[in-house]
């Protein structure tokens, strides 16, 4: 009886041994938990087009937003863990479990870290139609509004949110949040002067800023951006607190094979490294990661605390 099940489990083992090294034989999908447009859906998509010529199959991304991302990743958490569902998210991903005590799902365990890709700094943008062209003047305009001066955001507790806020409690300036589903659609709004004001990743608005849709303000970013050289940054205009950045990464379900997992972020750090992605980044103002799952596991956790804290400090509350 012993040896029977002995070989029933050498000829498991070898069948799912084959079926990794198979990996991947159909479609791969990449959920993005945003609208098109934002941050996440064109990081997403910047890589599924390598990734898909390096594994030989096609890589599908689907906008899934809603619930500050909350939704599209349930999707991926309860997902079949055999590397064919990915989540593309950012920073919003280990903020959320500060912000709504039940999510569905444990950020930090239920989704396995494959890679990190980019790290990006916020910035501040205003409508090409806003009364003031830079920040002491936007300061000085928001502070003269009876209602308060409306910022929009790519969602309920996203990092352009708190960013929000703590330019409200930096400054002296009586803030009313206005959410989106996804950046690109709080930027349509501020292009076209609904709202005044909004923080983004560089990533999603700087084809704005080039065009002249949008005008920057200033950078949450230690240095200047090559790409905006005359774009300061906070810490030059006395606000040396606003060194705050997004980032993005692509995740796995919980209990994907850890072949298949490093499979993943070898040949996405990879991609995140080539000379054309690398390129296409830093000309969003963003630089290249390409970690491994350990490293963007660590990395992750110690930005849950980050956030974590900064959520408390500015009593951001989510009804």
């Amino acid at each position: 009886m012993k040896t029977t099940l002995l070989k029933i489990a050498a000829v498991f083992l070898g069948a799912t041994a084959i079926a990794h090294a198979q990996y991947p034989d159909k479609p791969i999908r990449i959920v993005a938990p945003f609208a098109a447009g934002g941050s996440v859906d064109i990081v997403a998509r910047m890589v599924s087009d390598p990734l898909a010529k390096a594994l030989g199959t096609p890589v599908v991304v689907e906008n899934k937003p809603g619930a500050s991302g909350m939704i599209g990743t349930q999707q991926v958490a309860s997902a079949k863990p055999d590397g064919y569902t990915l989540l593309a998210n950012s920073s919003i991903h280990v903020i959320v479990p500060s912000l709504y005590p039940k999510i569905g799902y444990d950020a930090l365990n239920d989704l396995q870290p494959v890679s990190q890709i980019t790290v990006v700094p916020l910035v501040l943008v205003a409508s090409p139609s806003a009364p003031f062209a830079n920040l002491k003047d936007m300061v000085a305009w928001g502070k003269k509004q009876s209602a308060g001066m409306s910022y929009a955001s790519a969602g309920n507790g996203s990092t352009p949110h708190l960013a929000g806020e703590m330019l409200g409690e930096a400054t002296g300036v009586s803030v009313v949040h206005v959410p989106y589903k996804g950046s690109g659609a709080a930027m349509v709004d501020v292009m076209g002067g609904q709202v005044p004001v909004m923080f983004d990743a560089l990533t999603a608005v700087m084809s704005h800023i080039q065009s002249g849709k949008l005008k920057a303000l200033a950078i949450a970013a230690p240095k200047r951006i090559p790409a905006l050289p005359d774009v300061p940054t906070f810490a030059e205009l006395g606000y040396p607190q606003f060194d705050l950045s997004t980032w993005h990464g692509i995740w796995a379900p919980k209990d994907t094979p850890k072949e298949i997992v490093n499979k993943l972020s070898s040949e996405l750090a990879r991609i995140t490294h080539e000379p054309d992605v690398t390129k296409r980044i830093e000309t969003l103002g963003g630089q290249p990661v390409g970690n491994t799952p350990e490293e963007f596991d660590a990395f992750a956790r110690s930005e849950y605390k980050k956030w974590g804290d900064m959520i408390k400090r500015f009593n951001v509350v989510i009804e």
